[in-house]
């Protein structure tokens, strides 16, 4: 039999909660490790809350904290995202994350060319480093799919990455979502920090029209294939942590989040197992 596949839940997969529910949730699910996100009304980070109440809240639960969730336009490092990346750096430390997960310009009006692109990542990994190493922390970078991201393929990621030397302080995050879309279907395992998982069911939208309020829980209607690139990873040594990221409102909304939570994990570890055994076979 294969080794069981970590879950994690970000702060999306009940981004209603409070978080001492949000805590409760995760232990009935027997779900170890979270990611908490700095972008969302009316709960931790947003509504002031401690980063020390939530550190002794995690520790009093078992629950190791992967991330934050996220600097936003990382790669145009200017003076006010140097603030912001040492705001959230300091709210990581004292909080006891591990990681910082840096995400890129996803703007139609950015007319960067890619030689640009490339030097402003280059500078701003540059400049990040010594902030996460002075707080601790690892670098996540999250490409983006979207054909107007200003980083969108995994690749190029990994070129800004050894272009600044920063091996040792970055990692990628594949998420399953963003990497379908991006049409590049090149996995970095040894690179790899962590996964995002989504699904995708809706019939009637093509991949370019894809958008976060289209990703729902992973079950057997899924189209962006999670199942193959968990397994890919998996079959090439990736051993971290598969974290559930959806967007869709009907998601945020459910009030029966426990149970469809519960089935997704169900689906994706069967769905692997079988995977396994047929390639044993």
């Amino acid at each position: 039999m294969s080794e069981a596949v970590q879950f994690s839940l970000n702060r999306m997969s009940a981004p209603k909660l409070k978080f001492p529910d949000y805590v409760a949730l995760c232990q009935r699910l027997g779900i170890d490790a979270i990611e908490i996100r700095n972008d969302l009304p009316g709960v931790e980070i947003t509504d002031g809350t401690p980063a020390g109440q939530i550190k002794e809240a995690c520790e009093r639960a078992g629950l190791t904290i992967l991330s934050i969730n996220a600097l936003q336009r990382f790669e145009q490092f200017d003076a006010t995202r140097r603030d912001e990346a040492l705001a959230l750096a300091k709210y990581a430390a004292g909080c006891g994350a591990k990681a910082l997960v840096m995400c890129p310009t996803n703007s139609m009006l950015d007319k960067r060319t890619a030689s640009e692109r490339h030097a402003d990542l280059v500078k701003a990994l540059a400049q990040l480093k010594p902030i996460l190493d002075d707080h601790g922390l690892l670098g996540l970078v999250e490409t983006l799919g979207f054909e107007e991201c200003a980083l969108r393929r995994k690749s190029d990621a990994v070129k800004g990455i050894y272009d600044a030397a920063g091996e040792r302080h970055f990692r990628l995050v594949h998420d399953t979502f963003h990497h379908h879309l991006s049409g590049e279907d090149i996995f970095f395992p040894d690179l790899t920090g962590l996964v995002h998982i989504s699904g995708v069911e809706a019939s009637a939208v093509t991949v370019g029209e894809m958008r976060d309020g289209h990703r729902v829980l992973v079950g057997r209607d899924d189209r962006l294939g999670n199942v193959r690139q968990l397994a890919t990873l998996r079959a090439r040594g990736y051993r971290g942590y598969a974290s559930f990221e959806p967007f869709a409102e009907e998601i945020a909304e459910a009030a029966d989040i426990e149970p469809r939570l519960a089935a997704s994990i169900a689906y994706i570890g069967e769905a692997l197992e079988a995977a396994s055994l047929r390639q044993a076979a």
